[in-house]
Protein backbone atom coordinates (compact mmCIF):
# COMPACT_ATOMS: atom_id res chain seq x y z
CA UNK A 1 0.00 0.00 0.00
CA UNK A 2 1.43 3.20 -0.80
CA UNK A 3 1.34 6.60 0.95
CA UNK A 4 -2.62 8.18 1.75
CA UNK A 5 -2.78 12.15 0.37
CA UNK A 6 -5.55 14.43 0.65
CA UNK A 7 -7.06 15.39 -2.73
CA UNK A 8 -9.78 18.65 -3.09
CA UNK A 9 -12.65 18.66 -4.90
CA UNK A 10 -15.95 20.41 -5.45
CA UNK A 11 -18.89 20.59 -7.44
CA UNK A 12 -19.32 22.68 -10.84
CA UNK A 13 -19.92 25.98 -9.10
CA UNK A 14 -17.30 25.40 -6.42
CA UNK A 15 -19.97 25.74 -3.71
CA UNK A 16 -19.17 22.26 -2.52
CA UNK A 17 -16.04 21.58 -1.49
CA UNK A 18 -14.43 18.42 0.16
CA UNK A 19 -11.48 16.76 0.42
CA UNK A 20 -10.58 12.81 -0.15
CA UNK A 21 -7.60 11.07 1.64
CA UNK A 22 -6.40 8.47 -1.45
CA UNK A 23 -3.64 6.62 -2.57
CA UNK A 24 -1.97 8.27 -5.60
CA UNK A 25 -3.09 5.24 -7.92
CA UNK A 26 -6.02 4.50 -7.22
CA UNK A 27 -8.78 2.18 -8.60
CA UNK A 28 -12.47 3.72 -9.34
CA UNK A 29 -15.54 1.83 -10.64
CA UNK A 30 -17.65 2.74 -13.79
CA UNK A 31 -21.26 1.59 -12.57
CA UNK A 32 -23.70 0.78 -15.58
CA UNK A 33 -27.02 1.22 -13.23
CA UNK A 34 -29.52 3.81 -14.63
CA UNK A 35 -28.06 7.00 -12.42
CA UNK A 36 -24.27 6.60 -12.83
CA UNK A 37 -24.21 5.76 -16.20
CA UNK A 38 -26.62 8.56 -16.90
CA UNK A 39 -24.54 10.86 -15.04
CA UNK A 40 -20.69 9.57 -16.02
CA UNK A 41 -20.37 8.87 -11.96
CA UNK A 42 -16.64 7.31 -11.40
CA UNK A 43 -16.79 5.28 -8.03
CA UNK A 44 -13.68 6.39 -5.44
CA UNK A 45 -15.21 4.97 -2.36
CA UNK A 46 -13.60 5.39 0.61
CA UNK A 47 -14.57 4.80 4.67
CA UNK A 48 -15.66 7.91 6.19
CA UNK A 49 -12.46 9.09 7.73
CA UNK A 50 -11.18 9.68 4.55
CA UNK A 51 -13.59 12.16 3.32
CA UNK A 52 -14.30 15.52 4.54
CA UNK A 53 -16.86 17.75 3.23
CA UNK A 54 -14.91 21.60 3.72
CA UNK A 55 -17.80 23.69 2.86
CA UNK A 56 -21.06 23.40 1.09
CA UNK A 57 -23.39 21.83 3.19
CA UNK A 58 -25.93 24.28 3.02
CA UNK A 59 -26.23 24.04 -0.31
CA UNK A 60 -27.08 20.18 -0.66
CA UNK A 61 -29.92 18.56 -1.47
CA UNK A 62 -30.52 15.10 -1.09
CA UNK A 63 -32.10 12.07 -3.41
CA UNK A 64 -33.03 9.05 -2.49
CA UNK A 65 -35.11 6.08 -4.70
CA UNK A 66 -35.25 2.41 -4.93
CA UNK A 67 -34.46 0.92 -1.18
CA UNK A 68 -33.87 4.06 0.57
CA UNK A 69 -30.34 3.46 1.69
CA UNK A 70 -28.06 5.20 -0.56
CA UNK A 71 -27.95 9.20 0.06
CA UNK A 72 -27.47 11.30 -3.44
CA UNK A 73 -25.89 14.77 -2.67
CA UNK A 74 -26.38 17.80 -5.59
CA UNK A 75 -25.54 20.81 -5.27
CA UNK A 76 -28.57 22.94 -4.99
CA UNK A 77 -26.55 25.21 -8.05
CA UNK A 78 -25.37 23.77 -10.26
CA UNK A 79 -26.81 20.26 -9.82
CA UNK A 80 -23.47 17.97 -9.76
CA UNK A 81 -23.31 15.04 -7.54
CA UNK A 82 -20.10 15.25 -6.40
CA UNK A 83 -19.92 12.46 -3.31
CA UNK A 84 -22.80 10.76 -1.76
CA UNK A 85 -23.43 7.77 0.53
CA UNK A 86 -23.83 4.60 -1.15
CA UNK A 87 -25.90 1.45 -0.50
CA UNK A 88 -23.22 -1.03 -1.22
CA UNK A 89 -20.88 0.99 1.19
CA UNK A 90 -23.43 2.73 3.98
CA UNK A 91 -20.38 3.11 6.53
CA UNK A 92 -18.03 5.51 3.61
CA UNK A 93 -18.33 7.69 1.09
CA UNK A 94 -18.57 7.34 -2.97
CA UNK A 95 -16.65 10.21 -4.62
CA UNK A 96 -17.00 11.22 -8.22
CA UNK A 97 -13.04 11.10 -9.02
CA UNK A 98 -14.45 13.28 -11.99
CA UNK A 99 -14.75 15.94 -9.30
CA UNK A 100 -11.60 15.95 -8.14
CA UNK A 101 -9.16 18.72 -8.84
CA UNK A 102 -5.62 18.96 -10.38
CA UNK A 103 -3.76 17.14 -9.51
CA UNK A 104 -6.15 14.21 -9.03
CA UNK A 105 -4.60 10.33 -8.55
CA UNK A 106 -4.02 8.13 -11.31
CA UNK A 107 -6.98 6.37 -12.34
CA UNK A 108 -7.52 2.93 -13.32
CA UNK A 109 -11.32 2.28 -13.99
CA UNK A 110 -12.73 -0.92 -13.59
CA UNK A 111 -16.45 -1.89 -14.70
CA UNK A 112 -18.48 -2.48 -12.44
CA UNK A 113 -22.18 -4.14 -13.19
CA UNK A 114 -24.70 -2.60 -11.23
CA UNK A 115 -27.40 -2.94 -13.52
CA UNK A 116 -27.29 -6.41 -11.92
CA UNK A 117 -26.87 -4.82 -8.32
CA UNK A 118 -27.89 -7.45 -5.92
CA UNK A 119 -25.68 -10.36 -7.85
CA UNK A 120 -22.52 -7.94 -7.78
CA UNK A 121 -22.88 -5.37 -4.22
CA UNK A 122 -21.02 -7.52 -2.00
CA UNK A 123 -17.43 -7.11 -4.07
CA UNK A 124 -17.73 -3.19 -3.20
CA UNK A 125 -18.29 -4.03 1.03
CA UNK A 126 -13.80 -4.12 1.27
CA UNK A 127 -13.69 -0.84 0.04
CA UNK A 128 -15.26 1.58 2.96
CA UNK A 129 -13.03 -0.22 5.46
Amino acid sequence: MSELNWYKGSCHCGKVTFEVECEEQIEVDECNCSICNKSGYLHLIVPKRQFALKSGEENLTCYTFNTGVAKHYFCRTCGIKAFYIPRSNPDGYSVNARCLDQPAPVLKVVPFDGQNWEQNAASLAHKSQ
